[in-house]
């Protein structure tokens, strides 16, 4: 009779659970469906079961396995250029999203209605971040921590630090040179370690020197991403994931909250903040501008402090904000580095013009722009050559998107004039596909970086909202004066004395050695697996920062004299 009991009560469970699940996919449906009656541009090859999941597995399955899925829906735009604006319905995978590639669309939801974060990224980047952060935030709360960051990433700051930024694109310079001729090396992870190291000098004024040695925070955080997926349920499902998400972030918290209160009581002994309000000439890192400007606010009328210690809040939220900078300023930006020397290297014409830019700009003499820089970081804003080439560079190489929620009631127009409906379904800026839309850039696939040197008329110039690599509008990338400093920098102090060219033809046959037999049968049944997308072997791939493939492995030798 119990276990007749229990039988029912597992039944029922179980019924109610398929019920519960039935009911929740045909309410999703049935709302897609009823927008694709109403003629909302979107795939035909819909499924009241899959919806378009398998329309996104056939696009998957043209490019390499391990490729940006952005590549993917990027091919698809293609077959919605009248539109501009088409949804795509990946739930229970992704929500369903408008995915958006032209300017005009895109500057309605970032610019003028500023639509707000996919309530779905706070949980994507949790095991990244531990908690709130810009990136997922909202509303006033948004606001708030925007303006405590906003005087440790302007521009005047970014130029203070410039020096710090020189030094850590030395050290690069030297595990460069050491090795000029020494065979196959990974430039992926070199660049990412120089990343590293200058987001931890500027964000936490911390002298890691970690080009040289390990530190513990690049270390937890390297093992957080290793095991943090966006959707490959291989890895969210894995039952050790989470355990070892969180331990690495109680030790990236741990060590990130020892710091705060080091910089907290650093300030009140500095005397940055009595009546008087005198500044301080030294160069601030991120977090102790941040303090100066929470520690104003919560000033009295008198100008006294009300607390002599951190309250938690500040600490929780601040820990998170630390958490994002490091990921962000490390992850894209030594992706994007590795691409500027990739491009250097197939136009030996640019390279030719920037070599000249920085003799005339300078000097002739390359091992003494590293003080120059130092001493006149403005510098930075003559070399116009070399800006427009990392522009260009970043049009074709776009480190991220965005995703934007729907609000009740709003519409988007579209190329022709529809208004879609932004409520249910919200929107997805596809970066990768506005930056090669062929509507809005002439020879979107030649890199031309002179199109960001001539004037408003000529045939090249840009429209100025459809180049986004950090987004526009008020939630624009908050690090990037910094990422275009490291990346102007790190140019100057290398390309003129060293050449990088990739070893992908010899890092694949290497590959093909070394493999055993468990690959050579996979070979042999299923073909050789696509290593390319559009004929570049360097793609972008489906981790964090869209590294390149394979670490970009390259060599390195030092630069002819012709």
């Amino acid at each position: 009779m119990a276990l007749l009991t229990v039988l029912s009560t597992i039944g029922i469970l179980l019924c109610s659970s398929l019920g519960y699940l039935v009911h929740t996919v045909y309410t999703h449906r049935r709302k897609i469906y009823e927008l694709r009656e109403k003629g909302v541009p979107m795939p035909k090859e819909w499924s009241w079961i899959t919806g378009h999941l398998l329309v996104l597995q056939k696009h998957l399955n043209r490019i390499p396995h391990d490729a940006a899925v952005a590549f993917a829906i990027r091919d698809l735009c293609q077959e919605y250029a009248g539109t501009e604006a088409f949804l795509v319905d990946f739930w229970p995978v992704y929500p369903a999203l408008f995915t958006l590639f032209g300017p005009k669309t895109i500057t309605q939801v970032c610019n003028k209605y500023n639509l707000p974060k996919l309530s779905v990224a706070a949980r994507l980047m949790k095991p990244v971040v531990g908690g709130l952060s810009l990136i997922s935030m909202n509303g006033d709360e948004w606001k708030y921590w925007r303006s405590l960051f906003n005087p440790g990433f302007s521009t005047g700051a970014m130029l203070n630090n410039v020096p710090h930024i020189v030094d850590s694109a030395l050290v690069f310079r030297n595990k460069l040179c050491e090795n000029v001729d020494n065979g196959i090396v990974l430039l992926d992870e070199l660049t990412t370690k120089l990343t590293m190291e200058i987001i931890l000098k500027v964000t936490l004024d911390d002298d890691s020197n970690y080009q040289r040695s390990p530190h513990v925070l690049p270390t937890a955080l390297g093992r957080i991403l290793r095991w943090h997926s966006f959707w490959d349920p291989r890895v969210l499902l894995h039952p050790l994931r989470p355990f070892i998400q969180r331990y690495n972030g109680y030790v990236m918290d741990t060590y990130i909250r020892k710091e705060l209160a080091k910089r907290f009581d650093e300030t009140k002994a500095e005397g940055n903040f009595d009546r008087l309000n005198r500044k301080s000439k030294d160069i601030k890192s991120v977090i102790t501008l941040s303090i100066e400007a929470y520690l104003n606010e919560q000033q009295t009328k008198d100008g006294i402090p009300k607390r002599d210690v951190l309250d938690e809040r500040f600490v929780a939220y601040a820990t998170s904000q630390i958490r994002l900078f490091l990921f962000a300023g490390t992850d894209t930006t030594s992706s994007m580095m590795v691409y500027v020397y990739h491009m250097l290297a197939k136009h030996p014409d640019w390279l030719s013009q920037l070599r000249n830019e920085h003799d005339r700009i300078l000097g002739a003499d390359p091992s003494k722009a590293a003080g120059l820089l130092k001493d006149t970081p403005s510098l930075l804003n003559s070399c116009k050559l070399t800006l427009a080439f990392i522009k260009e560079t970043l049009r074709l190489y776009a480190p991220a998107g965005t995703v934007r929620s729907g609000l009740p009631g709003m519409t988007v127009t579209d190329l022709q004039g529809n208004e879609q409906l932004i409520e249910y379904a919200g929107a997805n800026i596809l970066h990768q596909a506005l930056h090669v839309n062929p509507r809005v850039w002439p020879r979107p696939n030649d890199f031309l970086p002179q199109r960001f040197l001539v004037r408003p008329g000529h045939e090249l110039y840009p429209d100025p909202t459809a180049f986004r690599p950090f987004e526009q509008g008020p939630r624009n990338c908050i690090g990037q004066t910094l990422v275009w400093n490291e990346l102007s920098v790190v140019v100057i102090l290398t390309c003129r004395d060293l050449e990088i060219r990739d070893a992908y033809h010899d890092f694949d046959a290497m590959k093909q050695r070394q493999m055993g037999a468990w690959g050579r049968w996979k070979t042999r049944l299923f073909g050789e697996p696509i290593k390319t997308i559009h004929g570049d072997r360097a793609y972008q791939t489906d981790s964090g920062g869209l590294h390149p493939a394979d670490g970009y492995p390259c060599y390195i030798k030092w630069a002819r004299n012709d």
